[in-house]
């Protein structure tokens, strides 16, 4: 099942040219991917706006993606002038490791700055990142305050502003930036199931349905064991339709309410219930 979505608020093209802008003044680009979805979360525009400026990239929403398959990412991501961390802001694993890369992938720039006489400054860093995908959380975890508004919905920072951490950076926020245009409908569904797409653009039963589908296909226990169900039917309306019989979700009549129940697989997907996964293979 091929699943359209395309998303492109006009105030997200405005947000690339105010990250050309900014870049002159930033030593190291702070980039967010969701560690499930490395690739479909990577907006291909950022590459080609960062050029040869120093990256860290940090794989957020680690505790709900495959451990093994994170530490590939990792591995296949890292190359001279790009470093990759695992990290999981709720809880603040491998925040420590932040300041450390910024520091290894700043050096070059704070020498030259030293060989001119200029006195030592804070390492100044961009956060950039699809909406969603933790950056709010990310900054107010490495500030170590509520520095930023933070939500569930994509697209909540809405302008730029510069925050001193504890340690010695200074971070630039940057509004979330998608593309114009999902070449490929995959790209499109893994953005969807794993909320970096608002609710309103996508039918949430078509793509609970394919979520359904895949899950079958790569655990099938799970969704046994979770929704008590003896027999997982092929016919994935059905399935949707017992899980949300098993669930009470009922409307007037004893019909199951499809919706909910589509909602309520997307969130249990989302919520890492259903299992720890990694929908983008290195």
């Amino acid at each position: 099942m091929d699943i359209q979505i395309q998303w492109f608020p006009g105030h997200m093209a405005k947000a690339r040219r105010q990250v050309q802008d900014a870049l002159k003044l930033v030593d190291v680009a702070f980039e967010l991917l969701d560690a499930r979805i490395p690739v479909s979360s990577g907006n291909p525009m950022i590459g080609e706006i960062l050029g040869n400026k120093p990256r860290l990239i940090i794989l957020n929403k680690s505790d709900l993606a495959d451990p093994n398959m994170t530490k590939k990412w990792i591995k296949k991501l890292e190359r001279p002038g790009v470093k990759a961390i695992a990290m999981d802001t709720i809880k603040g694993e491998g925040l420590k490791e932040v300041p450390k890369a910024a520091a290894a992938l700043a050096a070059e720039q704070m020498a030259k700055l030293a060989a001119k006489g200029r006195r030592p400054r804070a390492i100044r860093c961009m956060v950039l990142g699809i909406p969603n995908v933790g950056k709010s959380s990310f900054i107010n975890r490495l500030v170590g305050r509520k520095a930023t508004k933070t939500g569930d919905l994509p697209g909540v920072t809405k302008g730029q502003q510069w925050i001193r951490t504890a340690g010695a950076l200074d971070l630039l926020d940057t509004p979330g930036i998608l593309w114009p245009k999902f070449e490929d409908p995959e790209v499109g569904f893994k953005l969807a199931i794993t909320g970096a797409i608002k609710e309103q653009v996508f039918d949430i039963y078509d793509v609970s349905i394919k979520l359904l589908q895949w899950l079958v296909e790569n655990n099938p226990e799970k969704i046994k064991e979770r929704y008590k169900l003896t027999d997982l039917t092929p016919e994935l309306p059905t399935l949707l339709k017992d899980i949300g019989a098993r669930r009470g979700l009922l409307i007037a009549g004893g019909e199951v309410d499809t919706f909910k129940a589509a909602h309520l697989v997307l969130k249990e997907f989302r919520d890492g219930i259903l299992g720890r996964y990694t929908l983008d293979l290195p």
